[in-house]
């Protein structure tokens, strides 16, 4: 926290509220739940310390979760935000965690899976080993309890079995909830992207060189939106999730020339396997593509020891003692079981501490910290629903109110109100966010909208009263919105000084023929070519001067989710310059047949 004080936060949020909804920061839907304590024991063995450590953690949660177990057993009423009492039970649906602490969780020692049979050995298994059940674990703490009798005899039999000495672990009473290798779900940030820095990058140096990949990511191209590597990879010291995600779009072409084939498959495997198991919506075939991806490694990892590319402090390895390694395996039973893994990501729950922890801990008088923590949170919520109440006092939301009162108020003809009557939360969140609710929040432009005013003559006019030519804001498909700022970088260039400018000869002919297929056939708005002959002259141009843009922004629809819109990105063309010599160019790709569609076809059909 601050003040060189310590604690382990333990956030709580549920479960059914819809992933969009719970991973989204401003929404606050992880709240803190308690201060675990970290503490020190004074016993001379760092084993036993160790021990009791891993029991305290049990303990504690073992109190903390109580009502929770009591609920998920018995049932309790609660009321939900329309005032309707529900009877609830409450199983543990995950625990987002990285592996040492899923480890303490399934009460297993180092160097064993927390979620399968498997040990360190067995970690380069190419298949799945029988799951750790909770009753397996139980049964085998039983027998210890009935041999050991003192801290040390306790210590090495468990140590015997792989466990790690915890004897009341806090999932034994949760009903629905017993099973570690349930509720432990596959954890991207960690068991993937850290997995990825971890292991794959440093097979990859060692096979380039750190001077030679170094280089290699300085020259790639630079992308708004993205982080340049302009001084390499090899001396990064704290690297976040942001960045490794970064790491791996370029990591392929890096070093595709440079490794065996064989290694090279191999890296792309575990890549493809990581880009399958994020994707928001999962159905069989995509498990099965996981699982293909994920053969595939094996199938070629041995390229990775021959090259000896897996390295650890004293030299090579020849092994495949990787914990996260053996994860791998059971990412597409986690998925079948508790729904796709990105919902389950510690990086909303590690954002969520800043705000929940170190935010209010400085805010203080570095005294009595968790008194202030509280003090503090609970005055925040407070704003939080004043906030809300009158949001939806101003928005005219009425709750509570059935089919039958409305029938029978119309009948009745009652004079005419403003207030809207709300039967579903879902109703109410589109009037919170038009309201004002968020105001102050981050919240994605919808480009989309904006065209669509363009379009209807209600929005982008110019001082004047007249509409901007050309549409700053147009849709031009179904699914994509392009979008430049008001003033364009270069006003009435001729053709020819924009051709000289971006050293493009051939740009007359290009804007010609270009012109002449829209005119010939104006319902056909792809490309045909974009290389070739040109077969026009520059005298049968219809315009003499250009507005130049140096970029452009490009909003999409997600794909699993046409409703919800994604980030615009950036795309550049700036001209020659001192700082950049070449331009600055992004690659893009066109559609040019109008009977592919994207992703089903492919790239078949673009240019």
């Amino acid at each position: 926290m601050t003040g060189g004080r310590s604690a382990h936060p333990l956030l709580i949020s549920l479960a059914n509220i819809s992933m969009e909804f719970r991973n989204k920061d401003s929404n606050n839907a992880y709240l803190l739940l308690a201060l675990l304590p970290i503490p020190k024991f004074i016993h001379h063995k760092r084993a036993i310390r160790g021990m009791l450590e891993a029991r305290l953690y049990h303990h504690c949660l073992d109190v903390v979760l109580a009502p929770l177990k009591a609920a998920a057993r018995l049932g309790v009423m609660l009321s939900d935000p329309l005032g309707n009492l529900r009877w609830c039970f409450t199983p543990l649906a995950s625990f987002i965690v990285d592996t040492p602490e899923a480890q303490l969780i399934s009460c297993v020692g180092g160097k064993t899976s927390p979620v399968t049979m498997a040990n360190y050995n067995q970690f380069g298994d190419d298949f799945r080993h029988p799951s750790r059940t909770g009753s397996i674990t139980l049964n085998t703490i039983n027998k210890i309890r009935g041999s050991a009798n003192t801290l040390e005899t306790y210590e090495k039999a468990a140590k015997s079995y792989r466990l790690n000495g915890v004897q009341l672990p806090f999932w034994r009473d949760w009903t629905l909830s017993s099973d570690p290798s349930s509720f432990l779900t596959s954890e991207p940030l960690h068991h993937w992207h850290k997995q990825f820095w971890d292991h794959d990058t440093k097979w990859c140096i060692y096979m380039l060189g750190a001077v030679e990949i170094d280089f290699r990511f300085s020259v790639l191209h630079n992308r708004s939106g993205y982080r340049h590597f302009k001084e390499g990879i090899s001396g990064l010291k704290q690297v976040t999730g942001r960045e490794q995600r970064d790491i791996q779009r370029y990591i392929i072409v890096v070093i595709a020339d440079a490794v065996p084939p064989q290694f090279l498959v191999a890296i792309r495997a575990l890549l493809d396997f990581r880009y399958f198991a994020q994707s928001p919506v999962i159905n069989e075939e995509v498990c099965q593509n996981i699982g293909d991806a994920l053969s595939l490694f094996h199938q070629h990892k041995k390229a990775i020891l021959d090259a000896g590319a897996r390295r650890g402090k004293r030299g090579g390895i020849d092994n495949w003692h990787i914990p996260k390694l053996e994860l791998f395996q059971s990412v597409v039973s986690n998925i079948r079981l508790n729904g796709v893994a990105c919902q389950w990501s510690a990086d909303f729950t590690e954002h969520a501490h800043i705000k929940v922890v170190k935010e209010p801990g400085r805010s203080g008088n570095n005294h009595s910290y968790e008194t202030q923590i509280c003090r503090f949170l609970d005055r925040l919520e407070k704003i939080r629903n004043f906030s809300l109440f009158t949001s939806i006092r101003e928005a005219g939301v009425q709750f509570g109110a059935s089919k039958a009162s409305v029938e029978e108020a119309e009948e009745e003809e009652e004079e005419e109100s403003d207030n809207l009557i709300i039967s579903t939360t879902s109703e109410l969140l589109p009037f919170l966010w038009t309201s004002g609710y968020e105001t102050g929040t981050s919240r994605v432009p919808d480009y989309f909208h904006t065209a669509d005013l363009v379009k209807k003559g209600l929005l982008g006019l110019s001082k004047g009263g007249e509409s901007l030519q050309p549409p700053r804001t147009y849709q031009c498909a179904e699914n994509i919105v392009y979008h430049l700022i008001r003033d364009p970088a270069y006003s009435k260039k001729t053709i020819a000084e924009v051709a000289q400018l971006y050293n493009i000869p051939d740009l007359p002919a290009a804007i010609g023929s270009f012109i002449l297929r829209i005119t010939s056939n104006p319902t056909n708005g792809h490309i045909d070519s974009v290389g070739g002959r040109r077969r026009i002259y520059r005298d049968c141009l219809p315009v003499s001067h250009l507005q130049i843009w140096k970029k452009v922004r490009v909003q999409t629809r997600t794909y699993h989710h046409p409703h919800n819109k994604l980030i615009p990105y950036t795309i550049n063309a700036a001209p020659p310059s001192s700082a950049w010599p070449y331009g600055q160019f992004d690659s893009v790709l066109f559609n040019i047949d109008s009977s592919k569609k994207w992703p089903q076809s492919g790239l078949l059909g673009r240019w």
